[in-house]
């Protein structure tokens, strides 16, 4: 399976690298992603997220028994 991200879809894309002279050679732009784990339909798995989805809040992580009143 390619590296896509499973919550936006970000995945490979390809371009140019254009010089001074203008020649263009090919290249990859690879999106930013991590493995982590998340709730997913209920259960915890480990899926590829990109790092714009973590860090909007887009991704559930699990709770390990922390609780809010444990203070």
């Amino acid at each position: 399976m390619a590296r896509q991200c499973a919550i936006t879809g970000k995945k490979k894309k390809s371009g140019n690298i254009v010089t001074f002279s203008h020649r263009k050679i090919k290249r990859s732009f690879k999106p930013n992603l991590r493995r982590v784990k998340a709730v997913v339909d209920g259960k915890v798995q480990t899926i590829w997220v990109s790092t714009k989805a973590l860090k909007s809040g887009l991704v559930e992580r699990p709770s390990y028994g922390k609780t809010a009143d444990a203070e």
